[in-house]
């Protein structure tokens, strides 16, 4: 619209994750013969040494809160990582991996799920374990952690109730929460029986996301829709239609879920969702359509990527195996193999060095 003579940018981007991006650039000031000037990016500026220096000196409520929107709008697509508690929320703080190329990758934020939330405490994820509850969790997560954090909100509740904790996770730095747009007692989407779900008319939701938009202090707490349309077996388009009507309440996210493994109409539903005149953040959880990639998610047009149940899934084979196998030999030498080892156990929390 702007035809600019030139842009002007990092050229950190010629390699890595915006390099689409460039090249969409490239080719569209060709065009009208504008010009990108690329100037030399910053040296000695590590991403991960700040993110380091952000760990050793900590972080306020106010500055985790703003850094979830901050990310999003210079990052194409964000990983995002399920913690359950304090040691959880430690490995998606800590774990990065560095390929061949040399990039390291970690993950940006973390996802406070309703359903490992659920299930530690031994409990069906129906909304059964209440917010305070959860509240105790929340915390011990922040206490230990640095990125910012996305709490799993179920339907929300009452309206009446959801505007009170949109206001205390502001307060405690939560970055954003996600509500679904179901009503009734709650069923996991991921469960093969949905007949007995019911999803909340488009109004009454609107009204929810109205409401909590409205109790909101600042402007960087973000409410994220979760449409359950798919899940249920409805069309694509009434998603969309959902779609539009929740940007337009105010909505900051939209996140919308399948429980298919083929991962076809959750790609149409993004493509169509590219279309839509007033677009937020699109928010994929590939946990039943796994073979995705994440940049393959990014290419489709979602900005944030959430696994959602990985770390509790992985807790528990291994949990159960390591009981087994004591019952069986009469002993933990045989375990331990599978075992961090004591001394490597004391040395993920610092104050036990000594």
């Amino acid at each position: 619209m702007l035809q600019p003579d030139y842009v002007v940018h990092g050229d950190d981007w010629v390699n890595g994750v915006q390099q689409q991006t460039r090249q969409r650039v490239i080719e569209v000031l060709k065009e009208w013969g504008g010009e990108l000037v690329e100037v030399p990016y910053t040296g000695g500026i590590s991403s991960t040494g700040i993110q380091q220096a952000i760990r050793e000196a900590g972080t306020t409520p106010d500055q985790r809160l703003k850094r979830l929107r901050r990310i999003l709008s210079v990052k194409p697509c964000m990983r995002v990582m399920e913690a359950h508690n304090g040691l959880s929320g430690m490995i998606v703080e800590n774990t990065r991996y560095t390929g061949a190329s040399g990039t390291a990758q970690e993950f940006d934020a973390m996802w406070i799920s309703s359903l490992t939330g659920s299930m530690v405490k031994g409990k069906p994820d129906i909304e059964a374990v209440d917010i305070t509850s959860r509240l105790q969790t929340l915390n011990e997560i922040l206490e230990v952690t640095t990125k910012p954090l996305i709490f799993d909100g179920d339907t929300g509740g009452k309206t009446e109730h959801f505007v009170f904790t949109v206001r205390t996770l502001e307060r405690l730095g939560v970055s954003a929460i996600v509500i679904e747009d179901k009503t009734g007692l709650k069923r996991n989407s991921l469960l093969d029986e949905q007949s007995s779900q019911e999803q909340e008319s488009i109004e009454a939701f609107c009204d929810k996301i109205k409401a909590g938009k409205k109790n909101c202090v600042t402007a960087d707490f973000m409410i994220i829709a979760r449409i359950e349309s798919l899940v249920l077996g409805r069309p694509i388009e009434e998603a969309l239609v959902r779609a539009r009507a929740y940007i337009e309440a105010g909505v900051d996210g939209i996140l919308i879920h399948s429980k298919l493994a083929d991962p076809s109409e959750i790609l149409q539903f993004a493509k169509l969702f590219q279309e839509l005149p007033d677009r937020v953040p699109l928010v994929a959880v590939p946990t039943t359509y796994n073979e995705l990639t994440w940049m393959q998610l990014q290419d489709a047009g979602f900005n944030m990527v959430v696994y959602a149940n990985h770390l509790l899934r992985s807790a528990y084979p291994a949990m159960l195996a390591t009981a087994e196998t004591i019952l069986k030999n009469n002993r933990t030498l045989e375990a331990e193999a599978s075992l961090i080892s004591i001394k490597n156990l004391f040395g993920l929390i610092p104050a036990n060095y000594d």
